[in-house]
């Protein structure tokens, strides 16, 4: 690849980490993304910057570490002033288009965090901060609001966005992300480089919002969004959600393969333009496998909503032709945040601020780095540190948001400090925090640093001891 490359960008929703076919879990047909990592790099320990979408997805567009700007949760996430990876590229004579989710906390069209107004020239999207945090897979209508009444908000049937006018559909959503995608790429094929960032829904619950053709080829019965009239919202929800939903899992893999074929018709695309060669295709999720949704994280310990490995450890694949060996594997500790880097230092463009790291050298050497690389996560009630293979997580089991995630979310967040040794232990089950001591205090102080250097207060929570977890 000679020439400034385009960039496809693809950003799924709480993909679990073993939810690939090329990683053998039975029942997942994941045929385009084997596809995506036979032809490229499949990077074993990648992470995102917060175990929930807002935050993650807020670090992602940016290359920043959020607690720059106090996101920390839900209740703080959005994008903050600095420049997006959107920005720094259209700046560089990009074409950028954005297509599908926007969750960085609840922002309306005219705010920041729509894409028109963070550095796209086009776009395609449902503003899902305004539906608690999803997009129905099948209605986006005004219509579908009057009928859901108050139910349409949980149920994400808003109509979508085109810019900053409305774009109501009934349809799959997955496909209609898709095809406005590819109809971009087609239009931007051969003129100057473009960007086009794709964020499904899918996998994110409600699954069971299959097309009826779906349903049927898959022997699957439909299940019933919420009406207010039937049960309370949390009574639903509880039935709605792993462990208590009929063929969830079934559900769940449904819109997998669907979103697979998608990716797949973007891949086709790039082929039948004659691009392919000339773009770098990357594949993450925005946060772990969620136990909500019955993903599937292996034998990481957690889900979304912990800083367990499976909480912030996720997918991530890179095909970039000359640069990534087909087929190979990358096992340096890599994240979201090295896209805006990786993307700024290939399209030839500024790269200033960012926390991540230009990911072409590690990409280049198929082989694993010498150097030691330290990331940090915060959610202000818990938070982590990562250093080589060391990994220090501290939880403040008592404070009311894990409670509710284990209450509601049915996860368990941990409680204490645990330090791991992940080159041995992936799935955290050893808590070594008591057997090395002056490791903890050194990673402690190292997280205590960078909570200084972000703009959080320096001082981590002097009250959480080292103790051995339930696992240890």
């Amino acid at each position: 690849m000679t020439t400034r490359p385009n960039i496809l960008l693809i950003v799924s929703d709480d993909h679990g980490y073993a939810d690939r076919s090329a990683a053998g879990t039975p029942g997942v047909q994941t045929p385009v993304l084997d596809r995506l990592a036979a032809e490229g790099a499949t990077c074993t320990d990648a992470y995102v910057t917060a175990p929930i979408c807002s935050p993650s997805r807020a670090g992602l567009i940016t290359g920043q570490y959020q607690q720059r700007w106090g996101g920390l949760w839900f209740d703080s996430a959005h994008i903050g002033t600095e420049q997006t990876l959107a920005e720094r590229l259209r700046d560089a004579s990009y074409t950028t288009g954005y297509f599908g989710k926007v969750h960085y906390g609840y922002e309306t069209v005219a705010d920041r965090g729509a894409p028109p107004h963070h550095g796209f020239d086009e776009s395609f999207y449902g503003l899902a901060g305004q539906s608690m945090g999803r997009l129905h897979y099948l209605h986006h209508t005004a219509d579908a609001v009057t009928e859901y009444g108050d139910a349409a908000e949980a149920m994400g049937v808003q109509p979508f966005w085109s810019g900053e006018e409305p774009a109501e559909f009934d349809g799959f959503t997955t496909d209609q992300i898709a095809d406005r995608a590819a109809d971009f790429i087609r239009r931007n094929a051969g003129e100057q480089p473009f960007l086009a960032m794709v964020a499904f829904n899918a996998v994110h619950n409600f699954c069971w919002q299959l097309p009826e053709d779906e349903l049927a080829a898959r022997g699957l019965e439909g299940h019933a969004d919420w009406h207010p009239g039937a049960a309370e919202y949390l009574d639903w929800y509880d039935g709605a959600i792993s462990p208590n939903l009929p063929d969830g899992r079934a559900f769940y893999l449904a819109q997998l393969d669907l979103m697979d074929r998608a990716i797949g018709r973007l891949l086709d695309t790039l082929d039948a333009t004659g691009t392919a060669s000339d773009t770098i295709v990357v594949y993450l999720t925005d946060n772990g496998g969620s136990q909500c949704n019955y993903g599937d994280n292996g034998e990481l310990r957690g889900t979304k909503y912990t800083l367990w490995e499976g909480g912030i450890r996720v997918p991530f694949l890179v095909r970039w032709p000359g640069i990534a060996a087909p087929g190979s594997t990358v096992t340096d500790p890599v994240s979201a945040l090295d896209l805006a880097a990786t993307f700024a230092a290939a399209a030839g463009a500024d790269d200033t601020g960012c926390d991540g790291q230009d990911l072409r050298p590690i990409l280049e050497a198929d082989a694993p780095s010498d150097a030691v690389r330290e990331l940090h996560w915060d959610c202000g009630w818990q938070w982590a540190v990562r250093r080589g293979d060391w990994k220090l997580l501290s939880v403040r089991g008592d404070d009311p948001t894990a409670g509710y995630v284990q209450d509601v979310e049915h996860t368990f967040t941990g409680d204490g400090l645990i330090l791991t040794d992940l080159s041995g232990d992936p799935g955290e089950r050893d808590n070594l925090a008591e057997r090395r001591p002056r490791l903890v205090e050194q990673l402690t102080r190292a997280h205590a640093r960078w909570r200084a250097e972000v703009g959080l207060p320096a001082d981590v929570d002097p009250a959480v001891q080292p103790t051995v977890d339930a696992a240890g």
